[in-house]
């Protein structure tokens, strides 16, 4: 079917002005993108995307993803024209609260919206995820019958996810891995929000991308034809290689005031909206105009990509007949196979005498089992499968020449790795996780905030958890990380005090479905507390918080404690008598999820003597031990030197625990 380009001018026109009425109406947002790529969403929501407006998930459509998120009117714009639920009173209510059109995608608010953008170059790594994700879906699923997955991944990035080291860690990785479902396209508009672009950048962007092992076509992205040629061209190459498409666009385009300079990037060109909406060709006497012809356009089309969806469905029924075993592992990565319990009845109980590394190891000997039975889980690491222990060791690395393969390495890049596995989240076929040392959480956090509010289910196995990392010293021992990711809204965080806790830990995270957990594990080796039950460490782990030992007198004072300090209140109870309780926390948020009785039984508000006990900053344990309560933990960074004599040197010590339970 030829381009009907003087339709899509229109609707472009049109589009642009959406985008300047809603920025206007509320007199915030971003106009530059919207008005500056109008041409290019016309041809990719107009003529070439496959996707089913009245089936936002369809699992073979191309994913789009807009990385520049502060450009949301383009999306939404497209998004409304193209027929998804996103009414035109939507569109009027741009970032309005509680609308399906805030100031920066989210995903799961708006239909068609596939990833939550905004921090710039995240949907960069977003993208290199889903087309991992596409990837190992062709492999496993894909019979020569039955293609039933080839899909693409269609990304628009700017100069800010150009320039952010997230972007620039994915794409060097989509590079080397291959992933010739990738098409990024590179709004390259000579601008930034502060100034032209070359007062902060002068790399040849083409040449850098072939030297990473991309294939680059660069167009005029308001030339409609032009762009299309380029776009079929990146989808049916054959190199194998990630596609990349430079188009040079005019930003903020149709407001002749400010187009083309910085002053086009936010909202500042809409007070020249009656002018602008008079040059497009827009009706002065009507705003959040589309036209007749437009409309009936994209219904059209809208009813091609139906019929198109309903094509594949037939292809989709024939598959799951003739292959009911690959069919039942695509339904595997529906929730119910993943609950906890039933995770737990498939890891056995460790040997009373088992003395592993640290609970890194336990985690290790854990991981297996769920991974036979969560067979579309995958895990990968930033170039530490050798200390983090997460390798599933029934299968092989993901690479070019194995796609069905379930390890990922990541090389030096955590941020990336990070923002890939939410794209495998988002995606919604395979369940991401990875790993790095905790430490280097902050390299992974701006990732890992975003998964907490966009609720993914990736789960992150982040080793070396404290000062007990020894003699790496202060640089790799995170005394308050634990604690800045606990106050991260909707992250569990587990940190788990012996092999068993790790059992309940990694049931817990792998069976959670609406958000990330981060397991916080050891290095160096833990005693396996036996005196308490094994069922009861695993499911105390799994509620974030139980009684360890129970007092045998009147209850006198309680220790807290959690991860590998654990050990250090249990041995303090015994020296402080038999009217001394110990609770174990693996996770603050799961304990405070628990019904108000279940907390009261294991924290009883009379007993006020409280002593926690952390290799970590305190500030977070007040809400626990209370005002009459006492914390043994850090002020300061670590120290290099063997771990028990770090412990030591900085008093987290069980005759510091007994000495401050004495003070109360």
């Amino acid at each position: 079917m030829p381009l009907p380009t003087a339709l899509l001018a229109q609707a472009a026109d049109q589009a642009r002005g959406l985008a300047i009425d809603a920025v206007h109406a509320c007199n915030s947002g971003h106009l530059g993108l919207p008005l500056g790529c109008a041409e290019i969403g016309a041809v990719l929501y107009g003529h070439a995307l496959s996707h089913n407006p009245d089936d936002p998930r369809w699992l073979n459509r191309d994913r789009f993803i807009l990385s520049a998120g502060h450009g949301s009117m383009f999306l939404y714009a497209w998004l409304h024209l193209s027929g998804y639920d996103l009414p035109m009173e939507q569109i009027k209510k741009f970032r309005n609260l509680h609308s399906k059109t805030p100031g920066h995608p989210e995903f799961g608010d708006t239909p068609g919206v596939e990833a939550t953008t905004g921090p710039l170059g995240q949907g960069v790594g977003n993208a290199v995820g889903m087309a991992v994700a596409g990837q190992m879906a062709r492999a496993r699923f894909n019979t020569p019958e039955h293609p039933i997955f080839d899909y693409h991944i269609v990304c628009l990035a700017g100069d800010g996810c150009m320039q952010e080291g997230v972007g620039m860690e994915s794409v060097e990785f989509a590079g080397h891995q291959k992933l010739g479902n990738l098409i990024l396209i590179y709004d390259s508009n000579y601008v930034t929000l502060d100034a032209m672009a070359d007062k902060t950048q002068s790399e040849n962007t083409a040449n850098r991308f072939k030297a990473i092992e991309w294939d680059v076509q660069t167009v005029d992205g308001q030339d409609m034809t032009a762009f299309l040629k380029a776009f079929n061209k990146a989808k049916k190459a054959k190199s194998g290689k990630p596609q990349l498409i430079i188009a040079h666009t005019i930003i903020g385009k149709g407001i002749a005031e400010v187009q083309g300079t910085s002053k086009a990037h936010g909202e500042g060109g809409a007070k020249f909206a009656d002018e602008a909406r008079a040059r497009l060709g827009l009706p002065a006497d009507q705003l959040f105009y589309v036209g007749t012809e437009v409309r009936e356009y994209f219904k059209r089309h809208k009813q091609g990509l139906v019929r198109r969806a309903k094509k594949w469905q037939k292809l989709y029924s024939a598959w799951r007949a003739a292959h009911p075993d690959k069919a039942a592992l695509l339904d595997s990565r529906k929730p119910a196979s993943a609950e906890a319990a039933r995770l737990l009845e498939k890891i056995p109980l460790f040997p009373p005498d088992a003395k592993l590394s640290g609970t890194r190891a336990a985690g290790r000997d854990v991981l297996q089992p769920i991974a036979g039975h969560l067979p579309l889980l995958i895990s990968g690491s930033a170039d530490l499968h050798g200390s983090t222990y997460n390798y599933i060791n029934a299968d092989k690395d993901f690479d070019p020449t194995n796609r069905s393969g379930r390890n990922i390495r990541f090389g030096i890049r955590e941020h990336g790795m990070a923002a890939i596995c939410n794209g495998v989240a988002y995606d919604g076929i395979f369940h991401a996780s990875c790993a790095t040392f905790l430490v280097f959480s902050d390299y992974c956090r701006g990732s890992i905030r975003i998964a907490s509010l966009a609720k993914l289910p990736v789960v992150y196995i982040f080793t070396h958890d404290s000062i007990g990392v020894g003699e790496d010293g202060p640089t790799h021992q995170p005394v308050e990380n634990v604690s800045a990711l606990r106050l991260i809204p909707n992250l569990d965080v587990i940190r788990p005090g012996d092999l068993e806790e790790t059992a309940g830990a990694f049931a817990a995270a792998f069976s959670r479905t609406d958000g990330p957990t981060l397991l916080a594990l050891s290095r160096q080796a833990v005693p396996n507390l036996n005196d308490i039950p094994a069922q009861t460490r695993r499911e105390g782990a799994i509620l974030g918080g139980y009684i360890a030992l129970k007092e045998t007198a009147a209850l006198e004072r309680i220790l807290l404690s959690t991860g590998s300090e654990l050990q250090l209140a249990l041995a303090a109870a015994k020296q402080l008598g038999s009217g001394t309780r110990v609770v174990s926390l693996p996770s603050f948020k799961r304990f405070d999820a628990q019904p108000a009785a279940y907390r009261e039984s294991v924290l009883p508000a009379s007993c006020r003597k409280r002593v926690a006990v952390e290799a970590g900053v305190k500030d977070l344990w007040d809400k626990y031990v209370g005002l009459d309560g006492a914390v043994v933990g850090l002020d300061s960074f670590g120290l290099s030197g063997p771990a028990p004599e770090v412990y030591k040197a900085l008093g987290i010590t069980t005759e510091a625990v007994v000495a401050a339970a004495k003070k109360l």
